[in-house]
């Protein structure tokens, strides 16, 4: 199977509660359309320098995490992200890449937005068994 991407995007959760509570316009909003790249085996979200300073994300951690590469870095940890693929939400925080690297779709927003990856089209869906709502499991 190879490398799996899906078109998302991804809103700062802040400035959704501002708009809601008549402090901003809508249009005042943050927001960006991305492709990312689908790994469950990443469990968060992760964007990238460029990402966070657009959305304007506030650094709410800083924690170690273990790269692809084997290696561990201290990285920053931003949100509340509002990440939609389709018609689906999630919403949740994201480490931060250094530079301009590729967005990571990770398990925690993908079991939440309640999608699968079909690995004979090679694409992220939205799970068949409930294509108008998300389901969780909470046993």
């Amino acid at each position: 199977m190879g490398l799996i991407h899906a078109n998302i995007s991804l809103t700062n959760a802040g400035d959704i509660s501002l708009f809601e509570g008549g402090f901003i316009k809508e249009s005042d909003i943050r927001k960006v359309e991305c492709v990312a790249l689908v790994d469950s085996g990443a469990i968060m979200m992760a964007i990238n320098e460029n990402l966070k300073i657009q959305l304007g994300l506030k650094v709410r951690d800083v924690r170690p995490a273990q790269l692809a590469d084997g290696t561990v870095k201290n990285l920053e940890v931003v949100g509340p992200i509002e990440v939609r693929f389709k018609n689906r939400l999630s919403t949740t925080n994201a480490m931060v890449l250094p530079g301009n690297q590729e967005v990571l779709l990770g398990a925690i927003p993908m079991e939440e937005m309640d999608v699968l990856i079909h690995p004979a089209k090679q694409e992220l869906i939205v799970n068949p068994e409930h294509p108008f709502k998300a389901q969780m499991v909470l046993k």
